[in-house]
């Protein structure tokens, strides 16, 4: 089972990574505790942030940028994380993800999450985060996690749960998907093999 998280953050450390490797960890815990085997990989979209520009200009990925793309529409799980900027997602985030196939994420579980530095911005995740994977066709679970400077740390009140809470619950969700869907994509008995299996049962005078 193959999880993912791409992180968009601009700086190191990075509240952004801290999230994902949170979240990651979460919804790998859960897989792991479910009896899955899980190998989790996490993409620093900074990293690539040069090879990015090149790809949109030429339309030619190198290397790193390509396996990078690879990683993430082959994955049975993705996690994805943005800074929020100007009550949106990054430009660096978007990019990354225009560069990818419109169909190549279809009916991927995905868990969509953003930092930022105030509360006021946690909108970002329902008229920007989710409707980008709606397009995407990808499955978005039902929790969406956004943490503001003061969320590291706060055990919420009795209105909001805190941080660490949603991240379990995201997690638990995310895992949950995942393991659902691998159930589903068991492949089936090939047609042929059927075939075959019938006609070597008859019997002949």
């Amino acid at each position: 089972m193959k999880l993912v998280a791409v992180s968009a953050g601009l700086s190191t450390p990075s509240a952004t990574r801290l999230l994902a490797d949170r979240l990651a960890e979460s919804a790998g815990g859960e897989l792991a505790a479910g009896g899955q085997d899980v190998e989790t990989e996490v993409i620093e979209v900074r990293e690539l942030a040069v090879a990015v520009a090149n790809n949109l200009v030429t339309g030619f990925p190198p290397p790193p940028l390509a396996a990078a793309l690879d990683a993430v529409t082959g994955a049975h799980g993705l996690i994805a994380v943005t800074p929020v900027f100007t009550a949106s997602y990054s430009g660096l985030f978007k990019s990354f993800f225009d560069l990818i196939d419109p169909d190549a994420l279809t009916g991927k579980p995905v868990l969509v999450a953003a930092t930022g530095g105030t509360a006021r911005h946690s909108l970002v995740l329902e008229h920007a985060l989710r409707p980008l994977f709606a397009y995407l066709r990808a499955t978005v679970v039902p929790t969406a996690v956004y943490a503001a400077s003061e969320d590291w740390g706060s055990g919420g009140d009795e209105y909001t749960e805190g941080l660490p809470a949603r991240i379990r619950r995201a997690g638990a969700e995310l895992a949950a998907l995942m393991a659902t869907r691998a159930v589903e994509r068991e492949p089936a008995e090939d047609d042929i093999t059927v075939l075959e299996r019938r006609l070597s049962d008859l019997r002949f005078d």
